[in-house]
């Protein structure tokens, strides 16, 4: 890409025919849509959805788009990640205005990388248009600050399952345990058993709070609050809806009392 063309795409507020964009949608709640963001699905001619928590946004999509539904739930994948890539560059060859809107930000456990690299390799414009992440909005809907003086100064992210569904032997849990900072991890309601194993395991405190928030900035929002040692069976007891997020550290604990004042989050919210 060009510094010319990038610098014009920089400024645009929506795809240029054969362009692609890779759209954040936040977390659920449309108003934490970005104004770029809206500006994309009104006037693209073409949307590849994932599947998002909220899906009032797709009501801002132009009259006249076509609409495909291409997320993942629990390992079942209705469009596998190649045909979404294919899907994307034949859409731009020929000539329509392309958004892939991705829940919360493309870029962070959002496959926007791959879908970047399919997309440079085949000689299409793209660019990224960032979302509020999950990462962020779940734990401030909560009423959990990642970071607080004196409890954590460094917050870690983590996916709770790989490409084949599994934990993720690539993170370094025993270094997360011995840690004392927030881990916040994405997709990790049907892995807290084992994730709750590793960190006990390598020291950290069963005493630990644990927050789970599901469905973040939504209506249906429910948040568990719990400790390391007994997350595994609270969660199953409470059969809370996904998507969830894991939030687990000591910052999870102060939770109960900030959230009286984080305004509209205190009526969403509740304890399981």
């Amino acid at each position: 890409m060009n510094v010319d063309y990038a610098s014009a795409l920089a400024t645009a507020d929506a795809p240029a025919p054969g362009e692609v964009w890779l759209v954040g949608a936040g977390p659920g709640d449309p108003g934490l849509l970005t104004r770029r963001a809206a500006s994309a699905l009104a006037r693209a001619d073409l949307v590849l959805h994932d599947a998002l928590p909220g899906r009032a946004m797709l009501r801002l999509v132009g009259p006249g788009a076509t609409i495909v539904p291409v997320g993942k739930r629990k390992g079942l994948a209705p469009l596998p990640q190649p045909k979404i890539n294919a899907r994307l560059i034949a859409g731009a060859r020929a000539g329509l205005r392309v958004v892939r809107l991705k829940g919360g930000d493309p870029f962070l456990f959002g496959r926007g990388g791959e879908e970047a690299q399919a997309l440079a390799a085949a000689g299409i414009p793209w660019r990224v248009v960032p979302g509020v992440s999950a990462g962020t909005a779940a734990p401030a809907a909560a009423g959990i600050p990642l970071t607080h003086r004196g409890l954590a100064s460094t917050v870690t992210f983590v996916t709770g399952h790989d490409e084949t569904g599994s934990l993720p032997e690539s993170i370094d849990w025993q270094a997360l345990g011995r840690g004392g900072g927030t881990i916040a991890a994405f997709m990790a309601a049907s892995k807290l058993d084992e994730i709750a194993l590793r960190l006990l395991a390598a020291g950290r405190s069963p005493a630990t709070p644990v927050a789970v928030v599901a469905q973040a900035s939504l209506p249906g929002q429910a948040v568990l609050r719990t400790t390391l040692g007994q997350c595994t069976l609270e969660a199953r007891r409470a059969g809370l809806p996904t998507p969830a997020l894991v939030v687990i550290g000591e910052v999870a604990g102060l939770a109960a009392a900030l959230l009286p004042a984080v305004g509209q989050a205190a009526s969403l919210s509740r304890s399981a």
